[in-house]
C-alpha cells in the first residue's frame, strides 16, 4: 500500500502544536485542500487556530472533525526518541500526536484526495472542521466554528470525528456518542473555633458528611439503551487551615455528574440543592455544564462506516457511548448523525505514544469507503 497518509503524518507530527498552537498544521492542510476545489475559511479565536473547508454546496454534508493539538509532552528523558521527531521503530510511529489525532487527520485528507480523483462529480459536499483548542479548555475552538455555521443556517448531515476509538484491536470501536459532563464546586459553611472546643464551633466537613453519603448512594437514573446509570463523584475536597488545632470555618468540594441522556443537567442540579436542603446546610454552589450528552443510533452513517471497516480490517466495530468528551458534543448541534471513529487509544496521552503503521493507510481506506457509500 501507499505511504501517502504516512508521509503527510510525518509533516504533521514534527510540527511542536502543544495546545492551543497549530504549528503550521492548519496551513498543510489548507494546502491540500484548496487544490482539490474547497473554500478554506479561517475562524481565530484568542490565539487558538480553526479551519472550515467546504468542496460543493449540496446535501448531504459529510464533515471529517478533528484537532491539530497535543498534549504536552511529559518528561523528555523519558520517552525513547524525541516525541517531535517522528520514528518508526519495530512496526510502530513513536510521536506525540500519533495516534490522538495527526494521522487521522492525514488520512482524512489522503481519503478525500483518493474519492475525489475517482469522483470528481460527487453527490453532496464534504467538509473538514480543525482545531487547535480540543485538548485546552475547547473554548475558542469548534465550538465557535459550530456556532458560526449555525448563525448562518449551514447544517450538516454526517460527521465523522477521527478521535482514537479502538480499544483491543484496530476498527473494534465506533463511539456513537458521549455523556455530559456537569461539574461544580460546593461550599459548605460551618463556623471556625478551636478544636478543644467544639461547642463553640460548627465544624462543616462534620455537617456535610452525611449529605455527601447521600449523594452518592443516590440513583440519578437508570440509563438507557445507549448509556450506563448518571454518576455523582468527588474529584476534590479543601477544608481547615493546615494547623491541627482549629475546627475549619468552611469545606469545599469540587464534584462531577457524568450523566446520560436519562437525565438533564437543570435536573440534576435541582435533585441535588434539594438533597443539600434536606441535610440543612448553609451552602453555595458555582456550577459548570462543559458537555450535553449526545447520542447517534444506528443509521446511514453508523452502517456505512462499520461496512467500511469491515471491508478494510474484517473487524465487526460495535458502538460505544464510553470515555470523557470530545468535540462531537458542539458538531452535534448542527449534525444529524455524529461519530467517532480511529485508530487504537491505548497510548494515547502517554510517554512513547504510537500508532501501527499498517494502520495508517487502513484508516484512510477506511474514510475513503466511506465517502463512497455515502457520496459515490
Amino acid at each position: 500500500m501507499a505511504q501517502d497518509t504516512l508521509d503527510l503524518a510525518l509533516d504533521l507530527l514534527r510540527r511542536e502544536s502543544v495546545s492551543p498552537r497549530d504549528a503550521g498544521c492548519q496551513d498543510v492542510i489548507a494546502a491540500r485542500l484548496e487544490k482539490l476545489g474547497f473554500h478554506i475559511e479561517r475562524h481565530p479565536h484568542n490565539g487558538v487556530d480553526n479551519l472550515w473547508a467546504r468542496r460543493g454546496t449540496a446535501s448531504p454534508v459529510v464533515c471529517f472533525a478533528g484537532h491539530t493539538d497535543v498534549v504536552p509532552t511529559g518528561p523528555l528523558d523519558q520517552w525513547e526518541t524525541p516525541p517531535f521527531q517522528p520514528a518508526v521503530r519495530d512496526g510502530l510511529l513513536f510521536a506525540r500526536g500519533a495516534a490522538d489525532m495527526k494521522t487521522s487527520d492525514a488520512a482524512f485528507v489522503t481519503a478525500t484526495e483518493r474519492f475525489l480523483a475517482a469522483h470528481p462529480d460527487h453527490k453532496g459536499s464534504i467538509a473538514f472542521l480543525l482545531t487547535s483548542d480540543e485538548e485546552g479548555p475547547a473554548v475558542d475552538g469548534t465550538v465557535r466554528v459550530v456556532e458560526a455555521l449555525k448563525a448562518r443556517g449551514e447544517m450538516l448531515e454526517y460527521c465523522i470525528v477521527g478521535e482514537p476509538t479502538s480499544a483491543a484491536e484496530f476498527g473494534d470501536t465506533i463511539k456513537n456518542g458521549r455523556r455530559g459532563s456537569l461539574s461544580g464546586t460546593l461550599r459548605v459553611k460551618g463556623v471556625q473555633g478551636h478544636i478543644a472546643y467544639p461547642h463553640l464551633a460548627r465544624n462543616p466537613i462534620h455537617l456535610v458528611a452525611p449529605a455527601i453519603t447521600e449523594l452518592a448512594d443516590t440513583m440519578w437514573d437508570e440509563g438507557n439503551a445507549w448509556f450506563p446509570p448518571t454518576t455523582w463523584q468527588i474529584s476534590n475536597i479543601h477544608g481547615g487551615t493546615g494547623a491541627t488545632n482549629v475546627i475549619p470555618g468552611e469545606v469545599e468540594i469540587q464534584f462531577n455528574f457524568r450523566y446520560a441522556t436519562a437525565s438533564t443537567a437543570d435536573g440534576l442540579m435541582d435533585a441535588m440543592h434539594e438533597i443539600l436542603d434536606d441535610h440543612g446546610l448553609d451552602y453555595e454552589i458555582d456550577w459548570n455544564l462543559s458537555a450535553k450528552p449526545f447520542v447517534t443510533p444506528r443509521g446511514a452513517l453508523c452502517d456505512r462506516l462499520s461496512d467500511a471497516i469491515r471491508e478494510v480490517t474484517g473487524v465487526t466495530p460495535g458502538l460505544s457511548t464510553s470515555g470523557g468528551t470530545s468535540d462531537g458534543r458542539f458538531i452535534a448541534d448542527i449534525c444529524r448523525e455524529v461519530v467517532e471513529f480511529g485508530p487504537l487509544n491505548a497510548t494515547i496521552h502517554k510517554l512513547n505514544e504510537c500508532i501501527a503503521v499498517e494502520d495508517i493507510e487502513r484508516l484512510s481506506a477506511i474514510y475513503e469507503k466511506t465517502l463512497e457509500k455515502l457520496l459515490g
